[in-house]
């Protein structure tokens, strides 16, 4: 079996997140990291061998096949793009970077040197949204006519909580629709295989100003209280966002994100009626999902890799009755990606670079929607 070298560049949350997904494939060695904030102290305490101030040293020096990007969104493009120049795959995550013309380039270098990319939508890896995309498509809810959710957090609440996707600048022209907003839509459009076509928004921004403290935060590390040192921050991108939408196939939609939610830590939630069924999914309850009809008894679908589709059991790890979450849909979302290696596909079961770039359209056009109070068509 080869076993893939793999270097994370940004070590916060989401990229310790990676490192231990990572860990659970037999074919994965992580060899190294990189980040701008106490590297070497980084890679000692999450036990990597090595770790580097500056990811173009980490990438010349490491003979890796793999770079995981997990830095803010403002520097994806760039490191992508440093990574193919010398031949490695690249996975990076959501949003995949900043701007069409970003992702125009990110695809364009990919093709050119037939490399494996990925964006990590982790979403669609769960047991039972895969099992749920298999239902959809074998046609056991029949014609799908509305779709319907919300991805609620409550972690950048109060005007003293800050992150650095607070800040146009680094995060881009959206925050609450790109940064949890484009998980819900790519699950909608990978389980119904229907794409947006038309969207209509509403944002709210609860705090134009924002107390910045001058000692670094963490993602989700906030509490709420006032750092002693701080500066006010203007804020332009939403807290909020309320989404009308229509996909193909004449089917109606409509969704909250919000990361101003009291006591909602990130739920996401899914909705999906058909005119023989309907379903809920929720990420609170990711092992099981709802199952509702007209004249016959409602039901709960447990995990149970037996119960699973032929094609869907291979994302289930364990038994019935044993929970699989956040960290399992991570290992089958890189678990795919990293088979791709040396044979991208033009359609993967993964969302890629294309992917990517589709996410971004829908957060310009529900951020020209919002601004023009109208719809707008993809």
């Amino acid at each position: 079996m080869k076993k893939y070298r793999a270097g994370i560049v940004g070590v916060g949350f989401i990229g310790a997140a990676h490192i231990e997904a990572l860990r659970r494939l037999p074919n994965v060695e992580v060899v190294a990291l990189a980040d701008s904030a106490g590297a070497s102290e980084k890679a000692n305490s999450l036990g990597v061998p090595r770790g580097y101030s500056n990811y173009k040293d980490m990438i010349e020096k490491e003979s890796l096949d793999v770079v995981h990007i997990c830095t803010p969104n403002f520097t994806h493009c760039e490191i992508a793009l440093y990574a193919m120049d010398h031949n490695i795959n690249v996975i990076c995550e959501k949003p995949m970077c900043c701007t069409l013309e970003e992702a125009d380039r990110m695809i364009a270098k990919a093709k050119e040197k037939g490399l494996m990319n990925g964006v990590n939508y982790h979403n669609r890896w769960y047991p039972m949204t895969a099992q749920l995309k298999e239902m959809v498509q074998n046609g056991e809810f029949g014609k799908i006519h509305a779709v319907y959710g919300e991805f609620a957090q409550d972690w950048l609440l109060y005007d003293t909580d800050y992150n650095w996707r607070v800040e146009s600048s680094e995060s881009g022209s959206t925050r609450a629709v790109s940064d949890i907003g484009t998980h819900w839509l790519d699950l909608i459009e990978n389980i119904t295989g229907a794409k947006v076509t038309d969207v209509c928004a509403d944002f709210l921004i609860l705090h134009e100003t924002r107390k910045k403290p001058k000692k670094a935060a963490d993602t989700f590390g906030g509490n709420g209280q006032l750092s002693e040192e701080y500066e006010n921050i203007s804020v332009t991108t939403e807290d909020h966002a309320n989404l009308m939408f229509r996909l193909d196939n004449n089917i109606l939609g409509c969704a909250v994100f919000s990361q101003i939610i009291p006591g909602r830590k990130a739920e996401l939630k899914i909705n999906i009626a058909g005119i023989k069924q309907s379903a809920t999914w929720c990420c609170d309850t990711c092992n099981e999902i709802w199952l509702g009809q007209r004249g016959d008894y409602n039901c709960t679908f447990e995990k149970d890799p037996g119960m699973l589709s032929e094609s869907v059991q291979i994302n289930a790890g364990y038994p019935g009755g044993h929970g699989e979450g956040f960290p399992d849909a991570f290992k089958n979302s890189f678990r795919a990606m990293y088979a791709g290696i040396g044979n991208p596909s033009d359609n993967p079961p993964y969302a890629d670079f294309k992917t990517g770039r589709h996410e971004i359209l829908l957060c310009d056009k529900i951020l020209e929607s919002a601004r023009k109070k109208a719809w707008v068509k993809l």
